[in-house]
């Protein structure tokens, strides 16, 4: 008789995960060593799937977390996530300006938040 594991059933002689039984056959056969598990050893199995919300990360969820963006009024810009070159630090101020030609992507001006330290980044 195969082993039972949750809804899985493995093979007694090898070992191996058996399949699912087809429509019509009796028998479920193993693939790697050619024993037969009658197919009614899986009537009344339970199946449950869960996963971890981490196993499928999501680019949207990944997004929202580093680009947490908080207002500020001393004309600094924006306060985000973003590391310091000089004394990393996790929190910049940023502005964004087109300084280069319309069809190229922005300029954006960071200040660290701690020691004041200012670079640019051309996206």
């Amino acid at each position: 008789m195969a082993t039972k594991i949750g809804s899985l059933l493995f093979c007694p002689a090898c070992g191996a995960l058996l399949d699912l039984p087809k429509d019509s056959e009796p028998n479920v056969l193993c693939e790697q060593c050619g024993y037969q598990e009658p197919a009614s050893s899986y009537e009344n199995i339970k199946i449950t799937t869960r996963s971890h919300p981490d196993a499928f990360p999501s680019a949207l969820r990944q997004k929202r977390k580093t680009q947490t963006k908080t207002h500020d009024s001393d004309n600094l810009g924006d306060l985000v996530s973003e590391k310091c070159p000089e004394c990393s630090h996790s929190e910049a101020y940023s502005k964004s300006l087109q300084l280069r030609s319309a069809d190229e992507g922005s300029t954006v001006f960071y200040t660290c938040a701690s020691c004041k330290h200012g670079w640019r980044v051309n996206n």
